[in-house]
């Protein structure tokens, strides 16, 4: 009875590190995979979650794969982020043991990505600085008008237009000083702008902002995608 217990023992702590093996050998298949179909300059973090991964595998499908992507793999300034849920991801065992994966038939892919605030100030330049404000932005700079040199605070707001993330102001206000109403009406629009996203991949498509203490988050979503 004890040999037979510690044979089950051995048994087990085998097939645990067999299946911890294979997960990490179908992560980098993946993470090889996505760097390639998305032009990453490097390989992603990939995490197949889910235990044990051995019974996911022998059935060739996987239901929520997890990467992790940084500014530097995305081509993006610092502080840009993004992670992304690939849901139903067909992927043979054969395919992995063998080290031939060609494609990975999607069925559905979500994702979040961050924009610092930081980096949509710099759009401004000079003193800019944003914080959130409810649903949208404070904006604080300095501006250059009819001569004279203007603190300005506004509140703004944050929308997509195609690939485009746009800031409108709502309004404008002397920071501790007063300014006549037509000269804030001029400096308002020096204080909008749009920031050009990159292009995205794997189809991806972006279908809402929110405004955080840090950035903006934008959620993007594709369906019946192949990644090959």
């Amino acid at each position: 009875m004890k040999g037979l217990l510690i044979t089950l023992g051995v048994l087990l702590v085998l097939l645990v590190a067999a299946d911890r093996v294979g997960v990490l050998v179908a992560e980098d298949q993946v993470a090889a995979q996505v760097a390639q179909q998305g032009g990453l300059a490097g390989e992603p973090d990939v995490d197949i979650t889910g235990f044990p991964f051995l019974t996911q595998a022998v059935a060739g499908r996987y239901d929520d794969v997890r990467i992790a992507l940084t500014a530097d793999e995305l081509g993006q300034p610092a502080g840009t982020t993004a992670d992304v849920s690939l849901q139903g991801v067909q992927l043979p065992l054969s395919d992995v043991l063998g080290g031939r994966v060609s494609q990975l038939p999607v069925d559905r892919v979500d994702g979040q990505a961050s924009v610092p605030l930081s980096l949509l100030a710099d759009q401004l330049g000079g003193d800019t600085t944003l914080t959130r404000e409810g649903d949208g932005l404070r904006i604080t700079k300095t501006v250059e008008l009819l001569g004279q040199t203007i603190p300005l605070t506004a509140a703004g707001t944050v929308s997509l237009d195609g690939q485009d993330l746009v800031v409108d102001v709502d309004s404008a206000s002397g920071a501790g000083i007063d300014v006549p109403q037509f000269v804030l009406e001029q400096a308002q629009e020096l204080l909008e702008f749009r920031y050009p996203l990159p292009a995205l991949p794997f189809g991806l498509q972006l279908t809402g902002l929110q405004v955080t203490d840090g950035g903006v988050d934008l959620t993007v979503a594709a369906t019946d995608v192949v990644l090959q």
